[in-house]
């Protein structure tokens, strides 16, 4: 199939994590516990667990682990794990954050903002923040730890191959206010520092451009794969056939090609951090 469209969405209080709730209710009640004692036994409060049991909070990692222990339940609620974790990003990218995580390497081309895997939390909680319609407290925070732990990626081993190409206007804007952006360019000079991240800015005066189309990223999976990942208006789309692949694969040769060199393109990062 040449093209996917993003998977079933698991929105707060239905699909997986209903699901999840009722398995962790049913095991709790089996172990007779009370929720304020299970909360106990796992670091939580009463009101919490009843959350998780209903659905309409996400439980992370560490607690649905130790809550297998603690229950007895055999792994059968760790083997969730990974489909609640998917529940955290906004239905449109969850496809996405699961090739990612697993990628042998990562191409990313950025026109609107600072890519997520190169943010700085103050940066990342600003950008949430500023988005229409307004979201909820909750769901910025849940974005905001989800979008964080997307960077566990560079501990990783063996490191995947990253490369990034970032509009100057990108790194012009400066969203969070000056103290906010200063932060983001220093982590962006950062992680340009590391072996395995090649950080590219395409000038806002060059006059040739191969990528006026949008942002996109190329994903190579484990298995030698190359997948292409585009998004627009929280519109997004996996291609896996070769026309659509080659196509970005082209574009995105090129673009680097037009783009300043990653030794260039930390120098000029640096000059706009001096002039902030």
């Amino acid at each position: 199939m040449d093209e996917q469209s993003p998977g079933a969405e698991h929105e707060v209080g239905s699909g997986i994590l209903v699901v999840f709730g009722r398995q962790l209710k049913g095991f709790r009640v089996w172990a007779q516990l009370e929720r304020p004692e299970f909360g106990k036994l796992t670091g939580y409060s009463a009101s919490t667990i009843a959350a998780f049991e209903q659905g309409v909070r996400i439980p992370p990692p560490k607690f649905i682990d130790k809550a297998d222990e603690v229950l007895g339940a055999r792994g059968i609620l760790r083997e969730m794990k990974e489909e609640v974790a998917r529940a955290q990003y906004p239905a449109f990218f969850r496809d996405a954050a699961k090739l990612e995580a697993s990628a042998a390497a990562l191409h990313v081309y950025a026109t609107h903002a600072v890519p997520g895997l190169l943010q700085t939390e103050e940066y990342a909680r600003a950008v949430f923040a500023m988005q229409r319609p307004l979201l909820d407290d909750a769901v910025i925070e849940q974005r905001l730890a989800a979008r964080l732990a997307r960077q566990e990626i560079y501990a990783r081993r063996p490191s995947p191959l990253m490369s990034f190409v970032i509009e100057e206007a990108v790194l012009l804007r400066p969203i969070g206010g000056e103290p906010v952006i200063r932060g983001q360019l220093e982590q962006i000079l950062l992680f340009g520092q590391k072996r395995n991240v090649e950080i590219q800015v395409m000038p806002i005066k060059r006059s040739d451009h191969a990528a006026l189309g949008g942002p996109f990223n190329l994903i190579d999976t484990p298995g030698g794969q190359r997948i292409a990942y585009t998004e627009v208006q929280d519109d997004s789309r996996l291609y896996t056939g070769q026309p659509k692949v080659r196509e970005l694969e082209a574009r995105y040769g090129i673009l680097r090609s037009q783009a300043l060199n990653p030794s260039e393109s930390l120098v000029r990062i640096e000059k706009l951090l001096g002039e902030t």
